[in-house]
């Protein structure tokens, strides 16, 4: 899938506004500052993670971003697409070594930075490099996408302000000190790992198959059931073209499958209530087939989102009035 503003766009403009030389000065001048007073000396993996609030963006996220960029990954608990991108930001981070930072913004507990941000669905992902933020992209992404994105960041970052990173321990244990106890291999998670792992490649029919084949012996499985459902929604929305595919939807009201696959992109890019909205309307306005491709869709959907969302439950109703 190719995910918004995964150009980098934003990077190539902040390179050329005038803003950028006095950023450099003053990354420059921060650099100095803290090699005079000794420096912060080397960092752990598990350091290059952290949770931040409103009360601690200024130094954790805006004076750190003088020595490396820093990634920001906005999320929420109840947002499904954020649990596969998150765990596949961290772990990149920690294999960037130091060469950036991810800082994780809850926005259920930080409305005030979503708003500054201007963040409009979630998972959203932005970074700041020198005291200047800009967006990287908006949905769910592939871990080759999301690697091109941090390449290009670290280089601009380095090449532009001079930002060459922090120092890691290399004795530093990536989790940290402590050691997380052994949980029992259950029947299925080396297919549910397959899954998980082709996911993260880019591989969404080797993820469809994985967990195609947990649900033929297992067809209660929770897991397997959200994990099909966001890998076929990945999968349909592959190599489309969003600015065609919102055209279509808005010259063509009445064209269903046009609805219906605006609704998929509306879901990628975090737009569950457009999303639902559309399809419910649709269902309102449609009769005989298609309606039924239409409430089925829904249905799709709101597994890919999770029956305990509250949005879920309000979409449930607002179908069950429009079908009856």
């Amino acid at each position: 899938m190719q995910p918004r503003n995964m150009s980098m766009s934003g990077v190539v403009d902040l390179a050329a506004v005038k803003a950028a030389q006095e950023a450099k000065a003053k990354a420059e001048q921060a650099r100095a500052e803290s090699a005079r007073q000794g420096g912060p000396g080397a960092v752990s993996p598990a350091d290059l993670v952290i949770d931040v609030d409103e009360a601690g963006f200024e130094h954790d996220v805006l004076q750190r971003s003088a020595e490396v960029p820093v990634v920001i990954d906005f999320w929420a608990e109840w947002c499904e697409p954020c649990k596969q991108l998150s765990p596949l930001l961290e772990r990149l981070t920690v294999e960037y070594n130091g060469r950036l930072l991810l800082a994780k913004i809850d926005v259920d507990a930080n409305q005030m930075l979503m708003q500054q941000f201007g963040v409009q669905g979630i998972p959203a992902v932005f970074a700041v490099v020198a005291g200047q933020a800009l967006p990287l992209f908006q949905g769910a992404a592939g871990e080759a996408q999301i690697r091109q994105t941090l390449d290009q960041l670290v280089a601009v970052a380095e090449q532009r302000f001079g930002l060459t990173g922090l120092a890691v321990d290399p004795d530093a244990e990536p989790g940290g000190a402590e050691t997380a106890p052994a949980v029992p291999a259950g029947p299925y998670d080396a297919l549910l790992e397959a899954a998980v792992q082709a996911l993260d490649a880019g591989d969404l029919a080797g993820a469809v198959q994985a967990y195609r084949s947990v649900l033929a012996e297992d067809p209660a499985n929770s897991e397997a059931k959200l994990g099909l459902a966001q890998a076929e929604l990945l999968q349909r929305v592959q190599g489309l073209d969003p600015q065609q595919v919102r055209k279509d939807a808005a010259d063509k009201p009445a064209d269903v499958q046009a609805q219906i696959v605006a609704a998929d992109l509306d879901l990628v890019g975090g737009h569950v209530e457009d999303a639902f909205g559309r399809l419910i309307e649709t269902v309102g306005r449609t009769a005989g087939d298609d309606r039924d491709a239409v409430r089925l869709r829904l249905l799709e959907l709101f597994e890919v989102v999770g029956a305990d969302d509250p949005r879920v439950a309000a979409a449930r109703r607002a179908l069950a009035r429009a079908l009856f």
